[in-house]
């Protein structure tokens, strides 16, 4: 037995309610988890496994797209809860989702506070606080592009850097199936590459996208969006053209 499945969990951050996809893959012998949501989700993730009939407590590994808070927010207590899963992520992204260097992502919101005006300040303040208040947890597995795992379907990483240099991707081949992190979201309907406000290299991310073309891919998990299955090939070449 091999299953995807999409987990959609309602957040509401920034006055806003928006929804994330973390993925739950099942095989014979390994659960996996993509992704675990922000800080403090770890009931929350566990509540919709629950809902969906899932035994969150065989999880044997929990997948680690790249190391934005919204992704790693609750991976120090999943560590906790359950001790023996281990934590796979890429081998760039490692030293950050171990505390060992600062989040790339609070670098740049740091980067950019002086530059605000004095009322967006304040917001950066709690932004900065939301970023700097991720516990650190040590990464067990440390992965590169192309490797492979004969598991759950067959499950192959691809590094897809842009949005995060150590980003990395989710190939499952029995199901065909792509898990893109924040590689690409689904934007009213259409896929697109993350927003440019949030991918620190453009032209990277494009390249990515680029990459993902030589995969036979019939259907894509965005962790903000959800599934998307609709002509994919095409749909790729147009986030490349534009």
């Amino acid at each position: 037995m091999n299953k995807i499945n999409i987990l959609e969990i309602k957040v509401g951050f920034n006055d806003e309610t928006n929804k994330i996809y973390p993925v739950i893959i099942e095989g014979e012998e390994e659960m996996i988890l993509v992704d675990c949501g922000y800080p403090n989700f770890l009931s929350v993730i566990e509540q919709e496994a629950i809902i969906r009939g899932i035994d969150i407590k065989k999880l044997s590994k929990i997948i680690i797209t790249h190391h934005d808070f919204d992704h790693i927010g609750s991976l120090a207590a999943f560590k906790r809860k359950y001790p023996s899963i281990k934590v796979m992520a890429s081998i760039d992204d490692a030293k950050y989702i171990n505390g060992s260097k600062k989040s790339l992502r609070l670098q740049q919101a740091e980067s950019i506070y002086d530059f605000l005006s004095e009322g967006e300040k304040e917001g950066a303040k709690t932004f900065h606080s939301i970023l700097e208040s991720v516990e650190p947890c040590a990464v067990d597995i440390c992965v590169k592009d192309k490797d492979f795992f004969d598991c759950c379907g067959g499950i192959e990483i691809v590094t897809t850097p842009g949005h995060m240099p150590g980003h990395m991707s989710i190939y499952i081949k029995t199901n065909r199936t792509l898990i893109a992190g924040d590689a690409l979201v689904i934007e009213n309907n259409m896929l697109a590459i993350a927003n440019t406000q949030y991918t620190l290299d453009m032209v990277a991310a494009k390249e990515s996208i680029i990459k993902l073309m030589k995969y036979e891919i019939d259907r894509i998990i965005c962790y903000h969006g959800g599934l998307y299955k609709n002509d994919i090939k095409k749909s790729l070449s147009s986030i490349i053209s534009s």
